[in-house]
């Protein structure tokens, strides 16, 4: 099958699972009354308008956000480990943003994505030191990653205890859940992707030639250290503004680029739409399976992720484990 075929069809497969996420909830709703409340744009619809509508969109773009910010990390590191919560960039982003609603429950909404991006570049700058001092293995350093990312969560637990007054809303953000989220968190992770999925199409066949060594890469024009630096941060940025929106979601960053390679192989021009994709479609489905197992009570995402993110994960670390 032709490569923009399956581009094609991977985003049939997130229009129609974006599309069933509107039916799906408390409140069952059926075909025609979901495209009367579409066109009508009366205030009756509160439920379409005003809650499934924005959280299928921010599912999209938080999904998106996360299978770029992985694929770039993968690209740039060449570790087939590495993804942006288990590099430890997820939980700075997190510490930073729980900081945030504990310390400034009342601050503005445009405050958390700033907030959680410094966090974010904060544990990657950690992360960078601790590799360049160690020279680890792939394996090793997503063994680092884990050590820090363990490390931040206990930071993020002592904030927990330490303010339990605020604790219920840092809870349901930490786990992973759109729940509670609405349209005024689609600019700013949309605002993120728009700015930042330009930049990484630009460095798709500049990580394509990194792929052959740093000598190689400088022979043929490029600037290796200036790409890595540009597509780590554009990573960090578009996990950062994703947890801010979202919480951790685990394991999309992972998942969604290995799915990707295994439709499209290792081309970066191809990668890089297509784990926006997978990563959408992966979130979009946790975030429907989320309310709609047992309505009214809704589990977060980020647990329905990890029961498939976390074998995986062990999966991998046992293929590469000679790494």
């Amino acid at each position: 099958m032709h490569h923009h075929t399956k581009i094609v069809l991977l985003s049939g497969v997130l229009i129609l699972v974006a599309s069933a996420g509107l039916f799906v909830g408390a409140a069952s709703l059926s075909i025609p009354q979901v495209i009367k409340h579409l066109v009508a744009f009366s205030s009756d619809d509160f439920v379409i308008h005003q809650y499934r509508l924005p959280r299928m969109l921010l599912a999209i773009s938080v999904g998106a956000g996360l299978g770029l910010s992985g694929v770039l990390v993968q690209g740039v590191i060449r570790n087939p480990l590495a993804s942006p919560d288990l590099m430890g960039i997820s939980a700075g982003a997190g510490l930073a943003a729980t900081a945030s609603l504990v310390w400034f429950p009342n601050a503005a909404v445009s405050v958390l994505p700033v907030v959680a991006m410094f966090g974010g570049v904060l544990a990657a700058g950690l992360i960078a030191v601790l590799a360049w001092w160690s020279r680890p293995t792939p394996a090793k350093l997503a063994l680092i990653g884990i050590a820090v990312s363990a490390f931040l969560a206990s930071c993020i637990d002592f904030l927990l205890v330490t303010n339990p007054i605020e604790i219920n809303t840092a809870m349901v953000w930490l786990t992973g859940s759109l729940w509670g989220r609405n349209w005024q968190q689609v600019p700013f992770i949309w605002g993120a992707l728009l700015l930042l999925l330009p930049m990484a199409f630009w460095l798709a066949w500049r990580l394509d030639v990194m792929g052959l060594g740093e000598e190689s890469a400088t022979t043929l024009g490029t600037k290796p250290k200036q790409i890595q630096a540009l597509a780590l941060l554009a990573a960090v940025l578009l996990a950062s503004v994703s947890v801010s929106v979202a919480g951790t979601i685990s394991f999309v960053g992972l998942l969604a680029p290995h799915l990707a390679r295994l439709l499209f192989g290792h081309n970066h021009k191809l990668l890089i739409p297509a784990s926006a994709l997978v990563g959408a479609i992966l979130v979009t489905c946790a975030d429907g399976l989320a309310r709609g197992l047992q309505p009214p009570i809704e589990l977060p995402a980020g647990v329905l992720t990890s029961v498939i993110g976390a074998p995986y994960f062990i999966f991998l670390l046992y293929r590469y484990r000679g790494w």
